[in-house]
C-alpha cells in the first residue's frame, strides 16, 4: 500500500475547501495522510462537504490500511480560515515540516503541497526559503531539482524560478542548462518511460535574432544544447519565445525549458489554469502541488474550484510508484 501525504496548506486561503471537495482524487487502494489543524478541516467539511470522512492518528505509524487519515497538532483552538496572519503563516509552515519529517522516516511514498503565503510563512513561521519547492528539496537533501509545470495541454520547466527579472542573464549558464537538460531527460523517463523531445526557449525576443537582440542565445543556449545532444538529449532550440506555445509548433515537443518564470507559466496558465499541476524534478520522493496560490480574495466563499488540487493528487498517485525510499533511508547514513 503506498502513502500519499498533505500538507493543507495556509488555512486562511483554500486549500482546507479544495481538499474536502477533492474526493474523486482519493484512489482506494491508497492511503492519504492530511497534515493540518483538525478543527479547521472539520469547519471546511461542515461548509463545504459533510460527506468527507477521515481517520484521526497521532502519526504515521498507525495508518495500516487504505483511506484518509489526517495528523493534527491542535495549535489553535478556534477556526481560523477567515484572516491572513502570523498564526496562519506559522500553521502552514508547522505541517509542512512535520510531514517532511514523515518523508526522511521513509514513511512516505509522494506529498502533496496545497498552497502557503510566503509573506505570512516567513512573518509567522520564519520561513526561510523562496518557496516550497525549494523547502521541499532542501529536506530531501537535493541540489539539483528543477519545477516542471504539468497538464495534458503542455509541459514546462524552469530554468530559473524565484529571482528578479533582472538577475535572470546572470544566472543564464550553458553548465547550468546542461545540467537542467541533463535532469529533464532522466526525470521524464524515470516517471513518464518515454525519452522526451525538449524545446527549449531563447532568452531574448526573437531568440535573440543571430546576436542583435542580446547574445545569450548565441553565446550560452546554443552552445548548451550541441552538448546535450551530444550525450543523447534530444533536445531543439533555441526557440523564439512568443511562438513555439502556438499550437502547431508546442505538438512537436513533450515539454519546454523556458528561461525564467513568467516566460513558462504565462503560456501554461492560459491553458491549464484550473487543472495545472506543478512538480519538483529530482527528488526521490515526487512532489506535486496545484497551480496556484492561497486566493485570500475567494477563500471561505464557497468558489473554490478543486480541480488543480484533483490533478495533484492524481498525479502525485501516478508518481508515487517511482518513490525512492532507500534514497531517502540512506541520507541517515
Amino acid at each position: 500500500m503506498r502513502k500519499i501525504a498533505i500538507s493543507l496548506g495556509d488555512p486562511a486561503g483554500i486549500s482546507y475547501e479544495c481538499i474536502v471537495k477533492a474526493t474523486e482524487a482519493f484512489e482506494g487502494d491508497k492511503a492519504y495522510i492530511l497534515y493540518g489543524e483538525e478543527v479547521v478541516l472539520k469547519y471546511a467539511i461542515d461548509r463545504f462537504n459533510q460527506n468527507f470522512s477521515y481517520r484521526r492518528v497521532r502519526d504515521i505509524s498507525q495508518v495500516k490500511e487504505p483511506g484518509i487519515y489526517l495528523i493534527s497538532l491542535d495549535r489553535v483552538k478556534g477556526v481560523l480560515g477567515i484572516k491572513p496572519s502570523e498564526t496562519a503563516g506559522f500553521i502552514a509552515v508547522t505541517y509542512l515540516g512535520r510531514m517532511s519529517a514523515d518523508v526522511l522516516r521513509g514513511e512516505i511514498d509522494a506529498i502533496v503541497t496545497l498552497p502557503i503565503s510566503k509573506y505570512w510563512a516567513k512573518k509567522g513561521g520564519k520561513f526561510v526559503f523562496p518557496g516550497q519547492t525549494e523547502f521541499v528539496a532542501f529536506f530531501q537533501r537535493v541540489k539539483n531539482f528543477a519545477m516542471m509545470l504539468y497538464s495534458d495541454q503542455l509541459k514546462v520547466v524552469l530554468q530559473t524560478i524565484h529571482i528578479p527579472l533582472k538577475e535572470v542573464p546572470k544566472e543564464i549558464t550553458k553548465e547550468g542548462i546542461v545540467e537542467k537538460l541533463k535532469l529533464i531527460h532522466s526525470e521524464f523517463k524515470r516517471f513518464f518511460q518515454k525519452e522526451p523531445k525538449i524545446g527549449v526557449l531563447g532568452l531574448n525576443p526573437h531568440a535573440g535574432e543571430n546576436g542583435d537582440i542580446g547574445t545569450e542565445e548565441v553565446e550560452i543556449i546554443e552552445p548548451a544544447i550541441k552538448e546535450a545532444q551530444e550525450v543523447g538529449i534530444n533536445a531543439d532550440g533555441p526557440l523564439i519565445p512568443d511562438i513555439a506555445f502556438i499550437g502547431q509548433f508546442r505538438s512537436k515537443y513533450d515539454l519546454f525549458l523556458a528561461m525564467y518564470h513568467d516566460q513558462g507559466l504565462i503560456p501554461f496558465k492560459m491553458l491549464a489554469f484550473d487543472r495545472g499541476v506543478n512538480t519538483t524534478l529530482g527528488l526521490p520522493i515526487p512532489r506535486t502541488s496545484p497551480d496556484h496560490g492561497t486566493a485570500f480574495d475567494i477563500a471561505w466563499k464557497g468558489l473554490c474550484n478543486p480541480l488543480s488540487t484533483i490533478e495533484a493528487i492524481k498525479l502525485a498517485n501516478q508518481l508515487s510508484k517511482f518513490a525512492d525510499k532507500e534514497k531517502i533511508l540512506n541520507l541517515k547514513a
